[in-house]
């Protein structure tokens, strides 16, 4: 945060985009000084060294001076550009840019924290990794989908640490995490978010789950109903039977850039997202020993033959969650209650799914809804300040 004298200059800064993030790049602005934005308006593309995306206004007002400059590094938490009103004097604003610019100029100290230490427990005899950011409030668990890691979240992670202890893990087959799966089970995955839940020592958690990864938390809450405070289910497996088999067998077999990329690319509806690090990433994972068969192993989990063989609904009944009774709470319902009542459960969606269609969110009965336009099977990662909503809503719910 940049000092200024006169404090109607908000400063718009480097998101930290994943817990090891220490630069970003700004590839183009959307906005121009003296546009007017809202809160959620588009204001830059920003790229990464992992991934790309698009910077959203957290606050409403003119762009009186844009301070980065497209096609330099800007240490996280440097000033980007300054919101004021009209009234505020150019002097003022001159001054925060000055003090802005030598904060981009000295760069990312030598002695900067590269990121949390990565976390392991022992599940089962496996070795289960995971990493957290944040020191106050509730545990929130953030569990991805089949062939994503830790790093899925890496939008979210972040900005929810602000007021939670985050923490995201790798499935068992996934990033750091053993690669052994076993037979495929649900089962094996529902333990494996026991599991860190155990290693934290966390007696009730918040549960946020990707596609596979919704399965998987719903398994572990209908193990042990009492130690969940909410579920949040982003694009949830198993709530209806059409699924893309396709994309599912088509990434698992993929072996080179040139078959992974028009795959991976059906996760998004903005397909430039798909950067040619993000592939070479999923690339080498896939690289790993161990990871085919872990892959190829989980299609049992999502699949029956060419029909989804996951019956999350059935799960969630059994997790008490806001699912098993009731009726569909609509697009922006409020299903769910606090303690003493169902777990709170919020489904999210992207309009534009192309892996599990956004219509089996219907499924979801007594859920809050949540469909976000513009978005493919990966909302928290299109459009993660809307996901980010999504889930400290539903969380509010369970206090």
């Amino acid at each position: 945060m940049v000092p200024v004298s006169d404090d109607r200059i908000v400063p718009v800064t480097m998101p930290k985009w994943g817990l090891s993030m220490q630069l970003g790049k700004i590839t183009a602005w959307v906005v121009g000084e003296g546009d007017d934005v809202k809160a959620g308006d588009d204001l830059a593309d920003i790229e990464t060294e992992k991934i790309s995306g698009t910077l959203e206004a957290a606050d409403g007002g003119t762009v009186r001076r844009i301070v980065a400059r497209v096609g330099e590094d800007v240490p996280v938490s440097g000033t980007i550009a300054l919101l004021a009103p009209a009234d505020v004097t150019d002097a003022d604003l001159d001054a925060a840019v000055q003090e802005a610019r030598a904060v981009i100029d000295a760069g990312v100290p030598d002695d900067a924290a590269g990121g949390p230490d990565l976390q392991t427990a022992d599940v089962g005899g496996r070795r289960i990794s995971f990493a957290g950011a944040g020191e106050d409030g509730d545990v929130v668990l953030l569990v991805h989908g089949y062939g994503g890691d830790r790093n899925s979240w890496l939008f979210l992670q972040e900005p929810l640490a602000a007021r939670y202890r985050v923490y995201a893990l790798d499935l068992p087959g996934h990033g750091a995490s053993a690669k052994d799966v076993g037979e495929g089970t649900l089962d094996v995955l529902a333990g494996a978010v026991t599991g860190v839940l155990d290693a934290l020592g966390a007696e009730r958690a918040h549960l946020v789950g990707h596609s596979l990864g919704g399965a998987a938390v719903l398994a572990a809450a209908a193990r042990d109903p009492g130690r969940i405070a909410s579920l949040t289910l982003i694009a949830p497996a198993g709530f209806g039977a059409e699924i893309n088999v396709g994309y599912l067998r088509g990434f698992a077999d993929a072996q080179s850039r040139r078959e992974l990329k028009p795959v991976v690319t059906q996760l998004f509806a903005d397909e430039s997202l798909v950067t040619r690090q993000l592939v070479d990433d999923l690339l080498a994972y896939k690289r790993l020993d161990g990871v085919d068969e872990a892959l190829h192993a989980l299609l049992g989990v999502l699949l029956d033959g060419d029909s989804q063989g996951v019956n999350s609904a059935a799960l969630l009944a059994a997790a008490g969650g806001a699912g098993a009774g009731g009726t569909g709470a609509g697009d922006t319902g409020a299903g769910g209650a606090g303690p003493g009542g169902a777990v709170p459960v919020t489904v999210v969606w992207g309009r534009d799914d192309r892996i599990i269609p956004a219509a089996q969110a219907e499924a979801v009965t007594g859920a809050d809804h949540r469909l976000i336009d513009d978005a493919g099977h990966m909302p928290h990662m299109e459009h993660p300040a809307q996901v980010q909503a999504a889930i400290e809503q539903n969380i509010a719910r369970a206090t």
